[in-house]
């Protein structure tokens, strides 16, 4: 909640919107004194001030309560990605961190390597690419084998394992949503 100012984001709502101090104040039936305060954090608004405000400005009311996210954050160096490795797969996180509804990795496999023993299924749907090298992929009851260039969607809750049995490192970029290994 450190990151949440209120009266700032209602300023950039009010301009984006092209509305005066003034006019957004009579918007809302409240003073521009409170408004001005309000936006140079001197004043905390109500919720149903906030919910007044809301509506004049044409945005959801939790909009305000939302915490900024600082760009910075979202920036992932390739010298810096967060790595993982189990059994003989190794990962490397390409997205920040697993916060929000969405994660992308490269899983690295090994020739001669499976991801599991046996089919394994988990709530996140996710969607493969093959960077590099070949790959089998177990869905349900089948197998595919899958070349560079090829993708592959695996619903939620579908079992499915990766399997390299050929001679060259099957290098592949992944998402899931929501985040879950």
């Amino acid at each position: 909640m450190e990151n949440i100012n209120i009266g700032k984001k209602v300023e950039k709502y009010r301009t984006a919107k092209g509305l005066s101090s003034r006019e957004l104040a009579k918007l809302a039936e409240i003073t521009p004194s409170m408004l001005s305060q309000i936006e140079r954090g001197l004043a905390n608004p109500s919720i149903q001030t906030l919910k007044v405000l809301a509506k004049a400005l044409e945005v959801p009311t939790f909009s305000f309560l939302l915490e900024e996210t600082k760009t910075e954050d979202l920036v992932v160096r390739s010298n810096e990605r967060k790595k993982m490795v189990v059994e003989n797969l190794s990962y490397e996180l390409l997205s920040p961190d697993f916060t929000g509804t969405l994660a992308t990795a490269i899983m690295n496999v090994p020739p001669n390597t499976s991801s599991s023993e046996k089919l394994l299924a988990h709530r996140g749907e996710e969607v493969a690419f093959v960077l590099e090298g070949n790959i089998k992929v177990f869905l349900d009851n089948e197998e595919y084998i899958l070349e560079t260039g090829d993708s592959v969607k695996i619903p939620g809750y579908m079992k499915h394992k990766w399997e390299n049995n050929f001679n060259k490192n099957a290098v592949i970029l992944f998402s899931v949503t929501p985040p879950a290994f």
